[in-house]
């Protein structure tokens, strides 16, 4: 079949993406590229999240076939999807967002097309619960915890367990009402604020979790299926921190070499999580904390890697290929998929990392200086910008109030180390942002211990040092 065939061809076949906001929106892109037409299916559970597109998503939504809305019954939606694509052939549907999970598998699954069964209780594979009982029962390692809908269901528990305690909905995203709670008190009290309020992620009414604190190193292992073969395309290590009064804020993400050994138990470990879910297509994104005795399950997102898609210049640079570009071929492309490795290349083709950008300023914004600033970096690729002029900027305290996500790669370590500290020193120094009514830079060192306790002249240099973590000032070099 010629070039201009196969794209004639392409051009009269649709995929619908669910709710293709943030890496999603990249998944629309990367079929849009391929020639393929583009259904959006926004859920009622979408809400906020629609028509957040990346900047780097080319097409979206311009090109897309069309929007459409969930329906009151599956069968409604169906018959929305076929009328809005008549006369051309359906031939997958993908999961572009985290609330798009549950919509995506059930509507596959009814028009018998390539997805994740939602039976054996797989109706919801979000449900935090879900996914540990399913572990658990397989005889992996699962977090000890209870779920309920009011407290008295789950206050046992939390006087059983020993503190701290992790309190958070069924169904999230990017850390959103996750809560480490030190006491008792706060662990009620905290519970019974996400009972009654509305999560950017989750289900209004939803149920909450009280679990165990686990302590160790939190990893990412993103993964590709098709037909329950797991295909590794990247092994990521979080830098989460305290900060601005929020226990886990992302301060940046590292690739971890597949050939590592705590890489490969985790992925062993991964691969058992998605055969006890009974994921056998699709991308999946699953956080594991590697604990003393081994690794644990955190959750598991069936869709790509989200943080908007900021990392895949990061991973096609490392790795020659992405998780986005990879999900495609697992619907659409099985001899691509059949080719590929089962683990990304060690060493990696390159060195580089992802790179958060944290505010401890409020404000309204005049300007961005620390992006230009970001953008003159030696090792800079891209960067995601959260944050803009006449934004209001909240100081960061989860994923959703990261300022921006920064691509660094460079050939020499040291000169990335040297950018990620120039980055810290002006977030620390508050010199991201040029704020209404206040000097330039506006400094927000209160977060810091040490102030009011050294002379002035060491307190900058302390506040920058402590909001780097334990390895601050260390430049490691590898082969």
């Amino acid at each position: 079949m010629g070039v201009s065939q196969q794209m004639v061809q392409r051009l009269q076949q649709c995929v619908v993406v669910v709710d293709p906001y943030s890496t999603g929106g990249m998944l629309a892109a990367e079929l849009l590229q391929r020639n393929y037409c583009v259904v959006a299916l926004w859920t009622s559970e979408v809400q906020e999240n629609r028509g957040h597109f990346p900047a780097a998503a080319k097409g979206v939504p311009e090109k897309f076939l069309c929007e459409l809305e969930e329906q009151e019954t599956l069968a409604a939606t169906a018959a929305t999807i076929h009328k809005a694509t008549d006369g051309m052939e359906l031939v997958a549907v993908m999961c572009g967002g985290e609330t798009g999970v549950k919509v995506a598998d059930a509507l596959a699954e009814f028009l018998g097309l390539r997805g994740n069964s939602t039976a054996d209780g797989m109706e919801n594979r979000r449900d935090k619960r879900v996914q540990q009982e399913a572990v658990k029962a397989a005889g992996l390692r699962s977090v000890r915890s209870a779920c309920g809908t009011s407290w008295s269901e789950v206050s046992d528990f939390a006087a059983r367990e020993a503190l701290p305690l992790i309190v958070k909905p069924v169904e999230s995203a990017g850390s959103d009402g996750v809560k480490k709670c030190n006491t008792f008190e706060e662990a009620k009290e905290h519970f019974e604020l996400l009972m009654n309020s509305q999560r950017k992620c989750g289900a209004q009414g939803a149920a909450v979790l009280v679990q165990e604190f686990l302590k160790g190193t939190e990893y990412i292992v993103d993964i590709v299926s098709r037909n329950g073969v797991h295909k590794t395309t990247m092994v990521w290590v979080y830098d989460r921190r305290a900060a601005n009064g929020g226990d886990f804020v992302m301060y940046g993400q590292k690739c971890v070499l597949a050939d590592d050994p705590v890489a490969q138990e985790l992925i062993a470990y991964s691969k058992g999580c998605l055969d006890a879910l009974k994921v056998t297509n699709g991308a999946t994104h699953t956080e594991v904390m590697m604990t003393a005795d081994g690794p644990c399950l955190v959750e598991v997102n069936s869709r790509c890697h989200g943080a908007a898609g900021a990392w895949m210049p990061l991973a096609e640079a490392l790795t020659g290929y992405t998780q986005v570009g990879v999900c495609v071929d697992a619907f659409l492309s099985p001899e691509a998929f059949d080719r590929l490795s089962e683990v990304p290349p060690s060493p990696f083709l390159k060195a580089g990392e992802m790179v958060s950008l944290i505010s401890f300023q409020e404000g309204v914004v005049e300007g961005t200086p620390g992006f230009d600033a970001v953008r003159r970096l030696r090792s800079y690729v891209s960067l995601e910008e959260n944050v803009h002029v006449g934004d209001r900027v909240q100081k960061t305290i989860d994923l959703f109030t990261v300022t921006g996500l920064a691509v660094l790669i460079h050939s020499d370590p040291e000169v990335l180390a040297e950018d990620i500290l120039l980055i810290r020193k002006m977030e620390v120094e508050g010199s991201l942002f040029d704020l209404q009514g206040c000097e330039s830079p506006c400094r927000s060192l209160s977060g810091s211990p040490v102030m009011g306790v050294l002379p002035s002249c060491f307190e900058f240099i302390v506040s920058l040092l402590w909001s780097l973590g334990p390895n601050a000032g260390v430049l490691q070099k590898t082969n």
